[in-house]
């Protein structure tokens, strides 16, 4: 496989960019440089199938294939039409296009569109008397177009589904995390798989089986399959090798606690399917993992020693309209966790930048995270012995920052 080095852009949820970071450079890649919801970094088409098989947290990685100024319209598909598309595809290979852009003085960005399709197009059937079909829903290769005031970037998306995507997921609870965020708020909680976690709003379960997949070591992209296997240099062979380490790389040994509740039944039966369909059914016939119904309001520690809680509960703009109020329950929530949960970490995810107040806890660290496309912050409090009574009355004059 070709050792040249190629340019990538991975999009990363805002506030996790530090935790891809760290996945680069296990990996090896020491080329990067973050900005804001996204990474650019340099690496092999190694590096990069590594990167799509091992990243918990980017939602896509791109390949850059062109960068360039531009004026006009015709000087995008002049560009356009220059790549050698034929390098990375065949004409037999359906496309899809997207562009979006910021601050371009172009008039339609609809038509800007049309043309790059057009550009590439025309390019097979110059060099082939082919085309390749356009396709919306399913396409064999994406394009992903990047236009700003003064320069076209063109990339190629080597991920295919989006990949949050882990290849499992069949049964989604009320309001599901997508697998990257959840892993996301587990790096930034400092959580170790040594420690005891537990999620009394687990849902369909995916922060306790992204915690699994973390303690074990399991590739989270070991399942599923990615754009980079339709291009025209993709080596079969290497792509298995890759695989075969990853396997050969778990941890079934590891010694952990991990517990996830919800007081529906059902969703208690998903969340337990969807760990099977996640390949971890022999960590839950160990009890390493456990889901269980249970109220929240009458939740008990799953160990005999402090642990971590990381938990997405329902909140205005998620939970089901014939739910009971959000701030009343919550209210008693946090008094079971005051009374119950003596020294344990609480981490909560929220759109409501009240919780606090509400709850009457002082959170000792916050952080910006956006579900979909809600603003939330990531509270933490600290459950310690006798504070909680001060932190109640601090909380009475001072609303939480943001």
């Amino acid at each position: 496989m070709s050792e040249k080095l190629n340019k990538y852009y991975a999009v990363v949820p805002l506030s996790l960019e530090s935790l891809f970071e760290e996945e680069l450079k296990q990996l090896g890649i020491t080329e990067f440089k973050s900005k804001k919801a996204g990474c650019f970094f340099t690496t092999t088409t190694l590096g990069m199938m590594k990167a799509n098989l091992w990243t918990r947290y980017a939602s896509r990685i791109l390949l850059q294939v062109g960068e360039r100024n531009y004026r006009t319209e015709d000087d995008i598909y002049k560009f356009t039409f220059s790549i050698p598309w034929e390098n990375y595809f065949t004409e037999k290979q359906s496309i899809k296009i997207s562009l979006s852009a910021k601050n371009c003085p172009l008039k339609s960005i609809k038509f800007l569109t049309l043309r790059v399709k057009d550009a590439v197009c025309d390019r097979f059937r110059e060099r082939s008397g082919a085309r390749p079909d356009v396709e919306k829903h399913n396409p064999d290769i994406q394009i992903f177009v990047f236009v700003d005031n003064q320069k076209v970037t063109l990339y190629l998306d080597t991920s295919g589904e989006s990949l949050f995507k882990r290849g499992w997921r069949r049964d989604k609870g009320e309001a599901p995390l997508k697998e990257n965020l959840a892993a996301g708020l587990i790096g930034l909680s400092g959580w170790e798989p040594s420690q005891p976690l537990y999620d009394p709003f687990c849902g369909s379960g995916t922060i306790i089986i992204e915690a699994a997949t973390i303690a074990i070591n399991m590739a989270p992209g070991i399942t599923r399959r990615f754009g980079f296997e339709k291009f025209k240099f993709f080596n079969s062979e290497v792509w298995q090798a890759l695989k075969t380490e990853a396997r050969a790389a778990i941890n079934w040994d590891v010694d952990i606690n991990l517990a996830g509740s919800d007081i529906s039944t059902q969703i208690i039966e998903k969340a337990s399917k969807n760990a099977q369909l996640a390949g971890l059914t022999k960590l839950l016939i160990e009890r390493k993992i456990k889901f269980f119904p249970c109220d929240a309001r009458e939740a008990r520690p799953t160990s005999e020693t402090s642990g971590v809680i990381i938990a997405n509960p329902p909140y205005g703009e998620q939970s089901n309209p014939k739910s009971a109020s959000v701030a009343s329950m919550m209210k008693n929530v946090a008094d079971n966790l005051k009374h119950n949960f003596e020294n344990w970490v609480v981490w909560m995810l929220t759109s409501d930048l009240n919780l606090p107040r509400q709850i009457r806890l002082q959170e000792s660290r916050k952080i910006v995270i956006f579900n979909g496309p809600l603003e939330c912050r990531f509270f933490r409090f600290l459950m310690i012995p006798g504070s909680n009574r001060r932190e109640s009355k601090a909380v009475k004059t001072s609303s939480p920052k943001e």
